[in-house]
Formats: C-alpha cells, structure tokens, sequence
C-alpha cells in the first residue's frame, strides 16, 4: 500500500488523545469544506500484507472506508496453528482545514464468519493518537453454528467523543483483531471469520465528527 492512498476524515474521531470540551466550540455534523486528506504512514500486521488494504474518503469528507483483501482468521481441521488470529494497524496522517477538529463517531465493521457448532470469535477494535495511550478496546462476540455475513458498530456518545489536538498534526492508530476460537467443535471442521471479500465489496467504514477549534 502506497502513501497516497487517501481516506476521509472519519479516522479523527475515536482518537485517544481528548481534547478539552469547549462550551464556544459546537459539535456538527456538517463537515469543513475543503478537501480532507488521509495519508497512509504505515499498515502492519498478520492480517493486512503489503498491498492488500485500501483506504478511501468519501467525497463529503463525513467518512472514510478501508477495504482488505486478505483478513481472515481460522482455526480447526489443517489450520495454522497461528492462523486463530490476525491483526492489522494503521497509521494515519490526516490532514484536516485549519480551525477545524475531528473525533470519529462510529466505526461499521463487515465481513464474512462460518463458525462450526461450539465454536467462537471475537472482532475487537482500538483507537488512538501518536503518543497517547489506546482507548479501552471494543468487543464484539459471536457463537457458532453460523455461516452468515457478520456486522458490528463501535458508537461513540457525541459527549464521550474523543478529539484530534487543535494546532499539532499527530498520525492516528487504528488496531483492529479478529479472533477465533475451535472451542468444542469437531477437530476436523474448520472455523473462520474473514474482513474482507472475494469481490472487494465487503469494508469497514469510518464516520467523523466535527467542530472548530478555540481561536489562539
């Protein structure tokens, strides 16, 4: 995957390093309108090899949209032993207008999961600035049998949002897990749970919010 990839502004909002709540600063929905651009700084991990992530922002600069062709965690039968969990982490460089802040106010996660009888997996998801601490991760269980597309919101509380600093350009992490458990299924069937998709169709989608910063 190459820097100039871009992805819309929605990375900013489940950022982890708060920025104090302004009484004279409003939260909106409405976004600043010049251009939002997301350079891509890094993406490491099991579950996202060179060249098989893509990020894009959405035209209105209200979300951007990351789609992997190669995330999928399973387990049971011939699987890896390794291959119960896959990661990826981003690293963004995200460029916003001057005067303006962003959080990231929700974040959808699709793929695909076929969990045999008395199996289980896990999505979960962290976010947060350069030189800040992760925020608590965010969960999302499933049980077998299931054999079905799978989809999990993390959403924010508008007052719990969490800002990119005013003024200082800090890259933005995104850690995102899949995990799955064989449990008490037969040794012989496997388990998996994919973020991604044959076609490309399948993605995750990043939602921003909104407001000005203090004037200096």
């Amino acid at each position: 995957m190459t820097g100039g990839l871009l992805m819309s502004g929605a990375v900013a909002a489940l950022l982890a390093t708060a920025l104090p709540t302004q009484g004279s600063s409003p939260v909106f929905d409405d976004p600043p309108p010049d251009k939002i651009v997301i350079d891509v700084a890094t993406v490491n991990g099991s579950g996202c090899p060179a060249g098989t992530a893509a990020v894009a922002v959405s035209p209105d600069n209200t979300a951007f949209t990351v789609t992997y062709s190669d995330y999928l965690a399973q387990a049971g039968g011939n699987s890896d032993p390794t291959a119960f969990r896959k990661n990826c982490q981003l690293n963004l460089i995200v460029h916003v207008p001057q005067g303006f802040t962003y959080a990231i106010a929700s974040a959808d996660y699709r793929g695909f999961l076929s969990l045999q009888p008395g199996a289980s997996a896990t999505q979960k998801a962290s976010y947060y600035f350069q030189g800040s601490s992760n925020t608590v991760p965010r969960s999302h269980p499933f049980s077998g049998s299931y054999n079905d597309d799978w989809q999990a919101t993390d959403s924010t509380d508008w007052a719990q949002l969490v800002w990119a600093p005013c003024g200082v350009l800090r890259n933005f992490n995104i850690n995102t897990e899949l995990r799955v458990n064989a449990g008490t299924a037969h040794p012989d069937k496997v388990s998996f749970m994919t973020m991604d998709s044959t076609d490309g169709a399948l993605s995750t989608v990043y939602h921003m919010a909104w407001k000005e910063c203090p004037a200096s």
